[in-house]
């Protein structure tokens, strides 16, 4: 059992900065592939950016690659997701999900299927 919860969510103008973090249990916490997606109102939930166990594999949404960074501190159990240069059609729904299924593997997948656990989302809003 993996149970996920965001924060760090809020409010910020265009061009600003805000950092998600999810913190995580579970007994093997630190060997699962780690994921941000996001979930604006009438769209369907699209990944974000995504980590391997290690973090010497990334993987990023075009829409957001050399702005966003995703990190990991499994000493912790958390992951962060970083994200500058704020624009309006980031607003959304923010949610880090993990997938059991790689498990100390070099797999990062963007599927949303493929990741089995969720947690309750973080609310982004980019907005002047």
């Amino acid at each position: 059992q993996v149970q996920l919860v965001e924060s760090g969510g809020g409010l910020v103008q265009p061009g600003g900065s805000l950092r998600l973090s999810c913190a995580a249990s579970g007994r093997t916490f630190s060997s699962y592939t780690m994921g941000w997606f996001r979930q604006a109102p009438g769209k369907e939930r699209e990944f974000v950016a995504g980590i391997n166990w290690s973090g010497a594999t990334t993987h990023y949404a075009d829409s957001v690659k050399g702005r966003f960074t995703i990190s990991r501190d499994n000493a912790k159990n958390t992951v962060a997701l970083q994200m500058n240069s704020l624009k309006p059609e980031d607003t959304a729904g923010y949610y880090c999900a993990a997938d059991t299924f790689e498990v100390r593997s070099e797999i990062v997948t963007t599927a949303t299927m493929h990741y089995d656990y969720w947690g309750q989302g973080t609310q982004v809003t980019v907005s002047s």
